[in-house]
């Protein structure tokens, strides 16, 4: 069992704790928030033993073997490096970086220090992956691909109030892509390789956050059309359409609800839901494989830190072209 430290005290690290420990490979030892008393409640909440303010002084914590980032995108470069620069292990929420040079700079750190450095991007680490590969083998030649990811943000009352939360804030170096169009972005890129050619556009906020999106990718053989939205609820959901057959998954973030429908009118259900903390749980798994099996998972984690290079790259290249700029792009 290894133990793990968090930085971050929403929910979504509420549920990567409880996935993690669901695997009976991971221990919490350790929680980081910049507030004190935040701090310390959130130990006592979750069992661990040392609560830090500072994250060099947790990632010197002899009782921390790696770390669960999960901070506003904008923390992630600089708590990485300290984290990594230390000697402990690191799994980051997506996206990793705004910019594709600091996620390689990091790379190439915790290659330096023999660290595992890992995104927490579920689609690389769902079981159901398998399931969505075997069945698009079954559909013939694919001509036409939809990704949608649109979900109205919890946040978006307060901001339409005359709030700015972190998530239309672009100093946060958040915002529609980067919340969201990175879970369509993931499997494109995964399935198909980097389109011949690609289009994009965005719908920006006053802050200059952008609302919602649209990706055109172009292959010589069909097109990738990637849509996604922190304002509007969709129902569609996406699918992969084949000369034989069509797959729809209902949340391509989770690969949840899959199922196959042939050309000639025969359905079949390929997978239904399961709860986050669970769907967490197979990213955690990795993760300690990739730590304590280095030989025996060194193809596979390889092929992880290399598309998550390919998406930073890939995406800051949409920013660009669709005017998604964020504070930390100048000089660029």
């Amino acid at each position: 069992m290894l133990n793990f430290g968090t930085i971050g005290s929403g929910w979504i690290c509420e549920e990567y704790i409880r996935g993690a420990k669901s695997t009976g490979l991971w221990r919490l030892s350790a929680v980081y928030s910049r507030d004190r008393d935040r701090a310390e409640e959130f130990a006592r909440t979750h069992g661990a033993e040392y609560s830090f303010t500072d994250v060099e002084e947790m990632s010197a914590c002899p009782e921390v073997d790696a770390v669960y980032v999960a901070s506003p995108n904008a923390l992630h470069y600089e708590q990485c490096r300290a984290i990594l620069s230390r000697g402990k292990h690191v799994i980051c929420e997506k996206p990793l970086c705004a910019q594709a040079d600091k996620v390689r700079e990091l790379v190439e750190l915790a290659a330096e220090k023999n660290m595992v450095f890992m995104e927490a991007i579920m689609f690389m680490h769902l079981p159901q992956r398998k399931i969505l590969e075997e069945a698009l083998g079954r559909i013939g030649q694919i001509n036409m691909v939809k990704l949608d990811f649109c979900q109205r943000s919890s946040k978006l009352d307060a901001y339409l109030g005359g709030s700015l939360p972190n998530i239309f804030n672009p100093k946060m170096e958040t915002g529609a892509l980067m919340d969201l169009g990175v879970y369509c972005v993931y499997p494109a890129l995964y399935l198909f390789g980097r389109p011949e050619r690609f289009s994009s556009r965005s719908v920006l906020m006053k802050t200059g956050a952008d609302q919602s999106g649209a990706i055109i990718m172009e292959y010589q053989d069909k097109l990738v059309n990637i849509t996604y939205s922190k304002v509007g609820q969709a129902g569609a959901g996406s699918d992969f359409q084949g000369v034989d057959g069509t797959v729809a998954v209902e949340s391509i973030s989770t690969l949840g609800n899959m199922s196959l429908r042939m050309k000639d009118g025969s359905t079949e259900i390929l997978f239904g839901r399961e709860e986050k903390y669970l769907l967490m749980s197979h990213e955690a798994r990795d993760f300690y494989r990739f730590i304590t099996d280095p030989d025996g998972s060194r193809e596979e984690y390889a092929k992880c830190i290399r598309l998550s290079v390919e998406t930073a790259e890939f995406m800051e290249q949409v920013r660009s072209e669709s005017g998604v700029l964020f504070p930390s792009d100048k000089g660029k």
